[in-house]
């Protein structure tokens, strides 16, 4: 087993059962007196701990039941995640008061017992309410259809012939565990009802590899558009086995774009696309190389680049790409986890002009990794519009 499989195994293990701890001490043993309700709590949350790890990691090996079970089990994570966001603040709080009381005379004096229950339970049950309600709003948003994002951005130098021309971007969808073919059926219609000039798929297209999920992905060689669909690759398709994958897409007519550019002529004038390997990407065959992409491509000529990490903007400004399409960041999926994204990467969500020249779209996500859940952060089909540098922005 690969070590960054063993650090991360361990890491999940340790970090689900802590949260599970800090629930139970705060939902159960702060509320409850030493009666059978506590013992069944702390019992109930354990065996949770177990089957929500065991779903996550072996729901693959339980054949027609997997779907089921790693769809409860990555629900559950979520539930927790969201508890754990709220439980943090209180922590903080406890944590003050603590320090406080130490810090004033008769600190040894403790706070009223029947206060401190009362207290306890008026916090556990907001915090139970409240996660219970942010859980079910995030599952219904991350099952709903995704929305349509429409999006104009001034191109500088863009020839007449391609004013109006429509990319529809999808990105991270994550087909795996939970999402399926259905789900990609269902994408596939909605993309082909907004009749774009092109499909942008902008990675992390998959968790698994092709014989685990090919049948599901299947139906993306089913999108219609003027000029093709274009994939760029994300971290989590070299996670599933980035050479397989890329064969499998070009059988189905997905042109992938590693480290290279096509160019789209209406008569005399020319767009490139271009796309490049995930920003972590390492190897000579397969490394991040935008060099590479755009190499022997003339002055001047509009471009847009597929590249999956909104980090790629730095290197696409100084070469002078004008519209970057992105995705990886989710928009941060559950809320507040935007402001975690915001500490690794330049751009979380959106539409963006870096420096003086260069426009990046960061899509939220058409899929969602791990629980399915959105909270706050709508999945979404971006269509997005070149315009000449002038026109109106909407």
């Amino acid at each position: 087993m690969p070590t960054r499989l063993i650090v991360f195994a361990t890491a999940l293990v340790v970090l689900v059962s802590l949260v599970h701890l800090l629930i139970y001490r705060r939902l159960v043993r702060d509320v409850q007196p030493r009666t059978a309700l506590r013992r069944l709590g702390a019992w109930s949350l354990a065996l949770l701990c177990v089957v929500t790890l065991a779903g996550m990691t072996l729901g693959r090996l339980l054949g027609g039941l997997g779907p089921t079970a790693a769809f409860a089990a990555y629900t559950w994570f979520g539930v927790i995640s969201v508890t754990l966001m709220i439980l943090l603040p209180q922590e903080i709080v406890r944590l003050i008061a603590a320090v406080s009381r130490r810090l004033r005379r008769g600190s040894r004096d403790l706070p009223d017992p029947a206060r401190r229950l009362a207290l306890s339970r008026a916090t556990a049950a907001v915090t139970t309410l409240g996660a219970a309600g942010a859980s079910a709003a995030g599952v219904i948003t991350a099952l709903d259809a995704p929305q349509v994002r429409r999006v104009k951005v001034p191109i500088e130098g863009l020839p007449q012939a391609f004013e109006g021309y429509t990319i529809a971007q999808i990105s991270d969808i994550h087909v795996g565990p939970t999402i399926k073919r259905p789900f990609i059926e269902a994408l596939v219609a909605q993309v082909n009802g907004l009749s774009p000039d092109m499909v942008a798929v902008t990675g992390d297209l998959v968790d698994g590899s092709v014989p685990l999920l090919g049948q599901d992905v299947a139906p993306l060689g089913d999108l219609r558009s003027r000029d093709g669909t274009f994939f760029c690759t994300g971290n989590h398709d070299f996670y599933s086995g980035v050479e397989p994958w890329m064969a499998f897409l070009e059988h189905l007519g997905v042109q992938v774009l590693g480290n290279r550019r096509v160019t789209l002529r209406r008569g005399d004038a020319a767009l490139d696309i271009a796309g490049v390997h995930d920003w972590r990407s390492r190897g000579p065959a397969y490394g991040h190389d935008l060099a590479k992409a755009l190499g022997g491509q003339p002055a001047g000529r509009a471009t847009v680049l597929l590249a999956h990490q909104p980090k790629a903007i730095e290197d696409a400004a100084e070469k002078g790409v004008d519209l970057v399409l992105s995705g990886h960041t989710h928009g941060g999926q559950i809320w507040p986890f935007r402001f975690v994204v915001g500490l690794v990467q330049p751009y979380i969500e959106g539409l963006h002009k870096h420096r003086d020249r260069t426009w990046i779209y960061v899509h939220p996500g058409t899929g969602y990794w791990g629980p399915p859940m959105r909270v706050g952060v709508p999945s979404e089909i971006a269509l997005i519009t070149l315009t000449r540098a002038g026109s109106a922005q909407g």
